[in-house]
């Protein structure tokens, strides 16, 4: 039942005691497959550049502000000013078994007082896609914001054409929730934003569902999955 004011007005449960949640300050979030380290450009654009221009075309980067990157040179230079923001905060995805960097991401429009907080700028090599570190990677922010840090909600936002990206957001777990219409300019041209978040009541079944998929025992010899990710 709707809690309500002494107007009589339908008003949102209240959150005793709630004061806010810390930004994200994590050096490094180890998982099993992949960890998370932030962006350092002196060990991760090497492997970052390698990765990417691996690809055979520059599809990866039409729905980003930035990139394709054409030397190591001007990607480092991009790399130099990410590792220095704070909001956003730039991850490398390290994957354990090499020790190579094959991809980015970062937590984003960091709202402590509201414990709102967005994944965003998500650059996975080809190398990264589809695999087991791809998705835990993302695991491993989640789990972060949510356990460590706190927050309530947890946003994924994109170009409303991305239909990889909004294919991604379902199956990790996210609920639609509209698109905001000419939201955004970017490389001259507009974007309809869609919308998806998980909340810190639905997180313990997210998690548990990663963590089941995550396990050894869904893979097999050849690192195929047995069972697919089915977020509740």
């Amino acid at each position: 039942m709707t809690a309500q004011n002494e107007h009589g007005q339908p008003i949102g449960r209240a959150l005793p005691g709630w004061s806010g949640v810390p930004r994200p300050e994590a050096m490094r979030l180890p998982g099993r497959y992949c960890s998370l380290e932030r962006l350092d450009p002196g060990r991760h654009t090497g492997d970052l550049f390698a990765a990417y221009a691996a690809a055979a075309d520059d599809r990866d980067w039409t729905y980003l502000p930035f990139g394709p990157f054409p030397s190591l040179p001007a990607y480092r230079a991009w790399a130099e000013a990410a590792a220095e923001s704070e909001d956003p905060r730039h991850y490398a995805v390290v994957e354990n078994g090499t020790g190579r960097a094959l991809g980015t991401l970062s937590l984003m429009r960091h709202d402590p007082a509201g414990g709102v907080i967005e994944v965003g700028n998500v650059v996975f090599s080809r190398a990264l896609q589809r695999t087991p570190a791809s998705t835990e990677a993302q695991y491993l922010l989640m789990r972060h914001a949510f356990d460590d840090l706190g927050y309530r909600r947890y946003e994924w936002k994109c170009d409303s054409l991305n239909t990889p990206s909004r294919r991604a957001a379902v199956r990790l777990g996210f609920t639609y929730e509209g698109t905001f219409r000419q939201a955004v300019v970017y490389r001259e041209r507009n974007r309809d934003t869609a919308w998806y978040s998980i909340i810190d009541g639905e997180w313990p079944a997210r998690r548990a569902a990663f963590e089941e998929w995550l396990a050894p025992s869904n893979f097999t010899a050849e690192g195929e999955q047995i069972t697919p990710l089915r977020p509740v």
